[in-house]
């Protein structure tokens, strides 16, 4: 019979799920195989997740028979035994990656059994799945994944928590620790400690159980203090008490004994438990230490010591009871832990050397010398490393000033620590060792200094150096540092003002390198404090040859130049510095700055008026070759430094003018007037400068021409000329609006000026000029700015000279008198003089053609003028002047014969006498010759008054006194 031909009632059904249980089946023996064969972890991985989908999609649909779920149990602790082989192979990756996928095939054994269900006929089946559930949870949160590390705890909880038997309560309790430390990693530590005191009933059967629980306890407790927890529920040290007092009850489990506090008294020793107890005490000191409860760590040290017995003591205990020590201000007992610290053999070199930093921060820098002899001799491979940190410490410490500082010198200069850095290897710690010293004390050239520098101590900063430098090699490598240490010994010493010390070490620098910039200046530096100038203007020749010369060191020079004060160096550094300026060559400073520098510093010496001309006409030069603003500036700098140079042109004219250096005064005012006219200083306050400076250089060409008595050249009148033709377009900005009659006010006495230059310069062309000077000198007398002392000048000046100008003379005379008579305050002194000078004037020319008259008509005005003034108002030496000379121009008319004219006269002068103070003990006399002149001449016209008629009176014999 063929197959085929079976009736379907005689073949037999396939077992239920059989494609489930193949699969699951080819999955496991992939997993036992993968060893061995190519398949990649994600595919097993894949394939094990296809298979628990679709049984947990047939376990929704329909429950498994008994058989089945005996078939996936006999598969599944093959699956997990497999696993634990490749967790254990050396072959398996160990990238997180890959180790998240181990895991992920890890967890895949209890979901299937899971999923299966739990069978009868296995025993302890269902403490079997929560504890491949808990150690796959393990392995999640090893790799950080604490949600899928607490999804697997979840799912295991429930297959235990009936706790029926004592295994069940110990997979359950280990359940409970796995959560409450993924809690902690989550960060939820409240849901830790409650895990944790769920699990004491569990943990109170077996010791084994409590001491499982006391670790869990400490494990949080650790996590709680270094996260800081910030929940007030949740307390470090509560979770450490906790944890020692599951140790005791360990160790006294009939609970006989009282509980001993966790730090008061000698706790029972449990060999098993002795180190957990210690690790509790150790990190009960810790959370006392951070909360600076100095009492409660020494507590707990004490405790942990008592029960130590022969081990060796942690050393993180010697660190906090020597820090508590400190924080309780027993520096003492601090040294003492110490000590015991660096004799502990399990310190590390690192551990002691903190310790020791500690130490020093609350010991001084007194106390390190002592300890880092004691770090040479306790760490042997790292000792100058731990040199160099215990003088970084006592350098960064408290204290200060030369007490630390004589500490660091004997520190670093004792022999057992200097032998600390002998060799190759230490190469790297010698040069530290030297920054921290050079760091300490040097002062870097051309920047600011470090704490002994600004404090000035000089001679700490020096030995401190001297120090440093025996951590210098003297190889190839480090002569450019040990150059660099003579040098700053040199500076140490100039401040000092150890100068002959000073040069020696800048010359041992010499030896070491080449010469360079830095030692040059220092060398200049020296002479000039030694007042050795000479010496300085050679080094200052050197310093510019040098191989790293830079400019900026001749700016430094004239600094210092002027700091001692020696002009003549300073002067000669900023001309060498002056001379390098190109258009393409960058330099320290603007190449005004220099000019301004070089002519500041001439300024003061006497005598030095042709170099500051030379170095104005050299600014006046740049300034018109490149522009204003590239020679000066822009904006506000640039017009200051414009200004600068205008009034210092300015200023030394005046100087010049003062000492009578006329040729220096005229071309300074000329430079001044430029510098004022340039086009930054376009306005109307500088033009009025510009007109004065043009006004005043005329006046001083003038001045130097009567002074050397040379004439001008026609060349110097053509310039003067035009520099007053553009200052006369310029003088109504200086002009007063309304008539000013003070003498003082600036603008009429430039306004002045420029009228009395110009009629000068007219002058030197002869009479062809005059009517030109007669027009100046009446267009200066109608201005708001004429003052009748102008007018006088103007007309004194027109009289004098070889070829004086009567008319203007005349005129500017006759104004004075009428311009001072018209005034609120008339200034006698200038009338009387103006009147004396017009008397003169008229007696030397009858201007109107008949004799005697244009003088007496200037008298007859002076009588008008004195009658009714004061006594002392009119000037007494004038006013005597006037009586006398009336009364002598009687004498030629008396021996001519002519009465009336000497009639005439000598009534003038009595007249003038009787109004005149100072004359009054001359009026008798003067009173007695004229009655008796009268009597003699019996009161007839004289001849010349009768014309074509003889004299009838005769005189002959008459006499007249004259006045003196």
């Amino acid at each position: 019979m063929k197959i085929s031909e079976l009736s379907p009632e005689s073949r037999q059904p396939p077992p239920p799920h059989a494609g489930l249980i193949a699969d699951l089946s080819k999955a496991v023996t992939d997993v036992e195989s993968s060893a061995a064969s190519a398949t990649s972890p994600e595919k097993l991985a894949a394939d094990l997740r296809r298979v628990l989908t679709n049984l947990a999609s047939a376990a929704s649909t329909s429950s498994f028979t008994e058989a089945f779920t005996v078939q996936v149990w006999g598969l599944g602790p093959r699956l997990w035994n497999a696993v634990v082989d490749r967790a254990n192979s050396t072959a398996l990756a160990g990238s997180p990656d890959a180790l998240a996928v181990e895991a992920e095939i890890r967890q895949a054994a209890p979901e299937l059994l899971r999923l299966a269900g739990i069978p009868d006929s296995i025993p302890s089946a269902a403490v079997k799945v929560a504890s491949f559930f808990h150690r796959s949870g393990l392995a999640w949160l090893d790799l950080g994944r604490v949600d899928l590390a607490s999804a697997c705890f979840e799912k295991a909880t429930p297959l235990v928590s009936a706790a029926a038997t004592e295994e069940d309560r110990g997979v359950l309790l280990d359940i409970n620790l796995a959560r409450a430390r993924a809690a902690s990693d989550a960060g939820d530590q409240a849901l830790a400690v409650a895990l944790l005191s769920r699990s004491k009933p569990l943990a109170a059967a077996s010791p084994e159980g409590a001491k499982s629980l006391a670790q869990g306890y400490l494990s949080i407790g650790e996590a709680t203090l270094s996260a800081k927890h910030s929940n007030p529920a949740v307390e470090a040290s509560s979770l450490f008490t906790e944890a020692l007092d599951l140790c005791e009850k360990v160790a006294s489990p009939s609970g006989a004994s009282p509980r001993t506090p966790p730090y008061g008294g000698a706790i029972p020793k449990t060999p098993n438990l002795e180190g957990l107890k210690r690790r509790c005490l150790r990190f009960l000191a810790l959370e006392r230490l951070e909360a600076q409860d100095y009492e409660g760590v020494l507590r707990c040290i004490r405790v942990s010591r008592a029960s130590l017995g022969l081990e060796e003591e942690h050393p993180s205990i010697g660190v906090m009871a020597m820090r508590a020590w400190i924080g309780s201000g027993n520096v003492a007992e601090a040294d003492k832990e110490l000590e015991k610290l660096m004799a502990n053999a399990l310190a590390t070199e690192n551990l002691c050397v903190s310790a020791a930093e500690a130490y020093l921060a609350a010991a001084g820098p007194e106390a390190a010398r002592k300890v880092l002899i004691a770090l040479a001799a306790r760490c042997r491979a790292g000792g100058a490393a731990a040199a160099v940190r215990v003088v970084k410490q006592v350098i960064d410490g408290g204290g200060g000033g030369t007490g630390r500082a004589r500490a660091i010198a004997e520190l670093v200069s004792d022999e057992r620590v200097v032998a600390l850095f002998d060799g190759p290897g230490n190469t790297h710690e010698r040069g530290t060792m030297h920054a921290l010293l050079w760091n300490c004390c040097h002062l870097e050239f051309g920047t600011s200094g470090t704490e002994h520098f600004h404090a000035k101590n000089y001679d700490t900063s020096a030995d401190l150096i001297e120090r440093s430098m025996l951590y210098v090699s003297r190889d190839e490598e480090s002569r450019s540092r040990r150059a660099d240490c003579f040098r700053v010994l040199g500076i140490c010493h100039i401040a000092l003002q150890h100068l002959d010390r000073a040069l020696e070490f800048i010359n041992e620098a010499y030896k070491v390198v080449e010469p360079n910039i830095k030692c040059a200046f220092l060398k200049v530096k020296i002479h000039l404090q030694k007042r050795e100038e000479d010496e300085a203007f050679k080094q200052m020749k050197t310093m510019v040859g040098c191989v790293d010369f830079n400019p900026e060191f001749l700016t430094l020079t004239a600094h210092e130049a002027m700091a001692c004060k020696s002009g003549r160096v300073a002067v000669a550094s900023l001309t060498f510095l002056l001379g390098l300026y190109s258009a393409e060559k960058p330099m320290p400073m603007p190449e005004v700055a220099v000019v301004r520098n070089l002519i500041e510093l001439l300024s003061r010496e006497p005598g030095t008026e042709a170099e500051i001309l030379k170095y104005s006409r050299r600014a006046k030069q740049r300034m018109s070759d490149i522009g204003v603003e590239s020679f000066f500036g822009s904006g506000i700098v640039g017009g200051r430094e414009l200004n600068w140079f205008a009034d210092i042109c300015w200023n030394m004219g005046l100087r010049a003018s003062k000492d009578k250096k006329y040729n220096f005064s005229a071309e300074f005012f000329e430079l001044a007037a430029e510098f004022f006219g340039s086009s930054n200083a376009e306005c109307d306050e500088n033009r009025s400068k510009v007109c004065k400076a043009l006004v005043m250089a005329v006046t001083t060409m003038l001045n130097a021409e009567e002074l050397n008595n040379s004439p001008l050249s026609n060349s110097d009148i053509k310039k003067g000329v035009e520099m007053l033709s553009r200052a006369g377009k310029l003088l109504p900005l200086i002009s007063p609006s309304v008539p000013v009659a003070s003498d003082q006010l600036e603008a009429n006495n430039f306004f002045y000026l420029h009228t009395f230059n110009s009629y000068q310069l007219l002058g030197r062309m002869g009479t062809t000029a005059h009517p030109q000077q007669l027009q100046l000198v009446k267009n200066f007398a109608s201005s708001k700015a004429c003052t009748p002392a102008h007018l006088l000048a103007l007309g004194v000046t027109a009289s004098k000279g070889a070829l004086p100008n009567m008319l203007a003379a005349e005129f500017s005379l006759k104004a004075c008198i009428t311009t001072g008579l018209a005034s609120q305050s008339p200034n006698y002194s200038v009338i009387s003089c103006a009147l004396r000078k017009l008397a003169c004037l008229a007696g030397l020319q009858d201007l109107n053609g008949s004799k005697s008259d244009t003088a007496y008509d200037v008298f007859q005005q002076a009588y008008q003028i004195v009658v009714g003034l004061k006594d002392g108002e009119y000037p007494l030496e004038e006013g005597q002047w006037l009586v006398a000379t009336a009364w002598n121009m009687s004498c030629l008319p008396v021996r001519l014969h002519q009465a009336k004219v000497a009639r005439k006269w000598m009534k003038m002068g009595l007249d003038l006498a009787r109004h005149l103070e100072g004359m009054k003990e001359h009026i008798t006399s003067m009173q007695t010759t004229f009655e008796a002149f009268e009597r003699m001449s019996g009161g007839e016209p004289d001849e010349c008054s009768q014309e074509d008629k003889a004299p009838k009176t005769n005189m002959a014999g008459m006499s007249q006194p004259v006045l003196v």
